[in-house]
């Protein structure tokens, strides 16, 4: 329901909403040229002082008034010509024209009612609503997303148009909140849906009936501070009964002008203070550092809106469209999905149609909704679950653990987990087992055992739906086929081959860069935008899965590069070391931003062996930055599979790679790359104590032996290598 109270209000008024914040941006700049610009009064100035000085310089003065920035400006008539001038308090004299400024003007017109009268101001205010619930919504989101309002900072992951989006919100959020509150109060009170609570004193029926007192014989004004002036009104000539009015900070009162007495005054009230105070948070006239920041926040909105809709669109495209999905408080069985690619969607989708038509009815949603107390129908919950990097939560399951912890009880209807993942990875389905295992704490109970699916492998699909069946007395065939990621053609444009002389074949694989249309390189979508580490997908000939590798070069590289090893029997490896330049492959990207060296200048230490070198490689050609780099490699002999050879001493020369450190375990003295590691312990542990941060790329087994080897060496400086996870200083990308 959040999602649909952000989404269509974004979309249906996105115009409306760019209008406002674009405009109301623009015009927060001139409350603070203004204060800038004007001459200020010098402090314990008087308002008698100060009205002596224009009536010397313009003896037709009728009124003087006080802007919010400190701007003074007088009008008089001189012979029956009217005049104004903004004035220098100093000389009494006109600096400049008091003339409205027509771009404010215009700008202000825009802003209030698109040039279209009351028609317009309503049209706006519905835009200031928008605005208003798109705040509110955004923010439960971003609490929801990250985990927590206690991680409303946290770092965040996945795309980039999501990432930027969330980012702008959670700083601009509290402003676009304020902005359109204030906006949705004025346009009330400016159609008189406000009650009217200003306090104006009752004119005097009686004056002293003299004229001719000197300003300066005002006590009132004598003792009124410039820096409290509102308006001052002078009366009317040759008229014995007018009076002068003055309007200050704190209220309004009329002055009797023969001999200055104080005839009635009338305080502001807080219905005035309220209403004044919204003005200035709105228009930033009186607090033009907090206009500016408003207007600064504006101007986020919208580049959220852009982002926005790319986000709705993506989400379309990769998220298969729920038919007859119930909501939750109606339905008899509730679906949780945690995904990160969206593939584990498609298997929701196919699951949520078997069961309805099996008769159930379905409330299929993200495991980051989830809250027990909403399911007041519900016999079962299932938990459809991925698993995102090295064991942590996919996208859509952000905060899920922590909600199930802080229940006071396990929900009653019974519990069913199925993780996906690929066995091929030693994290397979740790999310998953996350949950089982959490449920399992909280007394939760069990609908089915826990069961996982490897490679979106059908046939453990249909072998778990059996089972589901079973358990809810229906007989339920999941007949699912994995989605094909759309893909793009790669031509191969040269390749490098090693591995002969070990019995290992290997080749570097260099494709031309496919070319990105002009949305590809708005929305990043394809390989429009992608940095070594992230992966591509090749779908074999003959197999529904795809095969994953990651990338050793980024976009500015101008070229789309991997390192492949050819398995034994493997469809994916066979079919890619096969290839001849100017032979092409259907492949498509995924991102990898959990496997990135990141920003900063802290040293870098990666290591890898074999294959895992390729994103490692990446990673040094791309620091122009000359980011301290240390490369432990490991490889089986350097005639055979010494990759990137000759690039990382051209690498050295340039100032990328600090420093190379081989290991060779053919030969007479086998050396693993955890071996050398452990052979430097003591620089590894100084760069891991100055802040540097590790990523390992390789086998399985080599990553264990790296982690027992910086077990030891971290031991002495009270570091491990999970501890370094947890700071997000040491992560893998492991096979």
């Amino acid at each position: 329901m959040i999602r649909v109270l952000h989404r269509w209000p974004g979309l249906l008024a996105l115009v409306l909403v760019t209008v406002l914040a674009l405009s109301g941006a623009a015009l927060s700049i001139f409350p603070a040229a203004e204060r800038l610009s004007a001459p200020q009064a010098e402090a314990g100035l008087r308002v008698a002082e100060l009205a002596t000085r224009i009536q010397v310089a313009y003896p037709g003065v009728e009124q003087i008034r006080r802007a919010p920035s400190g701007r003074i400006t007088a009008y008089w008539f001189d012979q029956g010509t009217p005049g104004a001038a903004v004035i220098d308090p100093a000389t009494g004299q006109g600096v400049a024209s008091a003339d409205p400024n027509q771009t404010v003007r215009w700008l202000t017109n825009l802003h209030r009612s698109l040039f279209l009268g009351d028609g317009g101001r309503i049209a706006m205010a519905l835009g200031a609503a928008a605005m208003l619930v798109l705040s509110v919504s955004g923010v439960a989101l971003v609490a929801r997303r990250v985990g927590g309002w206690r991680h409303w900072f946290a770092p965040l992951r996945g795309p980039l148009a999501g990432r930027l989006h969330v980012e702008i919100a959670r700083i601009a959020v509290l402003g676009l909140m304020l902005s359109s509150t204030t906006a949705l109060w004025m346009t009330a009170s400016t159609f008189d849906l406000l009650p009217d609570g200003g306090a104006v004193p009752t004119f005097p029926n009686e004056v002293s009936g003299e004229m001719g007192a000197t300003i300066s014989d005002l006590a009132t004004l004598a003792t009124t501070p410039v820096a409290d002036l509102r308006e001052l009104s002078f009366p009317y000539p040759d008229d014995p009964t007018d009076v002068f009015t003055l309007k200050t900070d704190h209220g309004t009162g009329y002055l009797d002008q023969g001999n200055g007495a104080l005839l009635v005054w009338a305080d502001l009230t807080g219905w005035d203070r309220v209403s004044e105070t919204i003005y200035m948070l709105h228009t930033g006239q009186g607090a033009a550092m907090l206009g500016l920041v408003l207007g600064l926040m504006a101007l986020g909105l919208p580049a959220m809106g852009a982002t926005g809709v790319l986000i709705w669109l993506t989400g379309r495209r990769g998220r298969p469209r729920i038919r007859g999905n119930q909501s939750a408080a109606r339905a008899e069985t509730i679906l949780l999905v945690g995904s990160e690619g969206g593939s584990t969607w498609g298997f929701a989708a196919t699951l949520h149609a078997a069961l309805t038509d099996a008769g159930q009815s379905v409330h299929t949603a993200p495991m980051s909704t989830f809250a027990p107390d909403r399911y007041a129908r519900a016999d079962r919950i299932i938990v459809l679950a991925s698993t995102y990097g090295d064991g942590a939560s996919p996208a859509s399951a952000n905060g899920f653990l922590d909600r199930l912890a802080a229940l006071d009880h396990a929900p009653k209807a019974p519990l069913a987990v199925l993780g996906f993942g690929d066995r091929n990875f030693p994290a397979y389905c740790a999310f998953a087992k996350a949950v089982s295992a959490a449920a399992e704490a909280k007394g939760w109970s069990e609908l089915i055992p826990f069961d996982t699916v490897d490679r979106q492998s059908p046939q453990d699909f249909v072998r778990w739906g059996r089972a589901l069946g079973q358990a809810m007395g229906l007989d339920l065939e999941l007949v699912h086929q994995p989605a094909v990621p759309a893909t793009e053609t790669l031509t191969l444009i040269s390749r490098r081959d090693y591995g002969a002389e070990v019995q290992v074949p290997t080749a570097i694989l260099r494709f031309a860069l496919p070319r990105a249309t002009l949305w590809k390189r708005l929305s990043g979508a394809g390989f429009a935008r992608f940095n070594a580490g992230d992966l591509i997908g090749i779908l074999p000939e003959g197999s529904p899965v795809p095969r994953l590798y990651s990338l050793a070069s980024a976009r500015r590289d101008g070229f789309v590069e991997i390192v492949v090893r050819k398995h034994p029997g493997g469809l994916g490896s066979s079919q890619l070391t096969a290839l001849e330049p100017g032979e092409r492959v259907a492949a498509f990207l995924r991102r990898n931003p959990g496997f990135q060296p990141g920003r900063g200048s802290a040293p870098l230490i990666l290591i890898g062996a074999g294959t895992g070198i390729g994103p490692l490689a990446g990673f040094v050609r791309g620091n122009a930055r000359r980011r301290p780099i240390h490369l432990f490699f490991g490889m089986r002999h350097p005639d055979s599979d010494f990759f990137y050879g000759e690039e990382m001493r051209a690498w050295q020369q340039e100032g990328r790679l600090s420093r190379l450190v081989t290991a060779v375990s053919r030969g007479g003295r086998p050396r693993y790359v955890q071996d050398a590691v452990r052979d430097d312990a003591a620089e590894v542990a100084r760069l891991v104590r100055n802040g540097a941060r590790v990523l390992v790329c390789g086998g399985r087994d080599m990553a264990a032996g790296v982690s027992d080897a910086l077990v030891e060496i971290l031991a002495p400086v009270g570091l491990t290598p999970a501890v370094l996870k947890a700071e997000g200083r040491y992560v893998e990308d492991v096979y």
